[in-house]
């Protein structure tokens, strides 16, 4: 005779048995946890926002800046400038032409009337200097005072060629010499002065010496 479905109900009877008792134990453990663990209290915790110290600074105030003017621009003003001398002197020997008749050099012109000109070909006489020593006559006062000396004659030539004013830089006076010299000058056509390649109208310097011959 057999035992084993009587075995089998056992085991199920057992089980369910197991497993109220774990249940119960279950909730008695945690029914004794509730009262048995301390109580927290709760904190209201308040919203809170951090705020950095500002640090302040102290910021120079503005100040307009002002340009500094440009200077102001020099008008322009002509240069007054001693003529250039021609470094060709014209010796004059004894002459018994012409009658002398001695008169005063006229005043020099005013200074404002007159503008220095660069170039780069001083004026000649139209057939070299031999045709300027043939204009010039050497006064018959000078001649028997026995006189000599230079004359420097300063001419305006013009892009013409011709000379439109003379005036005596370094003279003999009342010897007639200035005069002559003034003279032979006007009466000479010259090729005028250039600046690059174009005829301009300068002032220059022209030395004449009056000196006796020996014989």
């Amino acid at each position: 005779m057999t035992l084993l479905p009587y075995e089998h109900a056992n085991l199920r009877l057992r089980y369910r048995q197991y497993l109220e008792l774990a249940t119960m134990v279950t909730l008695s453990l945690f029914v004794v946890a509730l009262y048995t663990m301390p109580k927290f209290e709760s904190i209201g915790l308040e919203n809170s926002v951090y705020i950095a110290p500002i640090e302040s600074y102290e910021i120079p105030p503005e100040t307009e800046q002002f340009k500094k003017p440009a200077p102001p621009m020099r008008p322009s003003i002509p240069i007054e400038s001693e003529p250039d001398e021609i470094d060709v002197e014209i010796t004059i020997e004894e002459t018994g032409l012409a009658d002398f008749v001695a008169i005063d050099a006229p005043p020099p012109p005013p200074v404002s009337d007159r503008r220095f000109i660069p170039y780069d070909e001083h004026p000649e006489p139209l057939g070299g200097y031999g045709a300027l020593q043939k204009n010039v006559v050497y006064p018959e006062i000078a001649r028997e005072a026995g006189i000599e000396g230079t004359v420097i004659v300063q001419a305006l030539i013009g892009k013409d060629g011709i000379v439109h004013a003379t005036e005596i830089f370094k003279g003999i006076p009342k010897t007639g010499l200035d005069e002559a010299a003034m003279n032979a000058v006007k009466m000479t056509a010259w090729k005028p002065a250039l600046q690059r390649d174009k005829p301009v109208t300068v002032w220059v310097n022209i030395p004449i010496i009056f000196r006796l011959s020996s014989n």
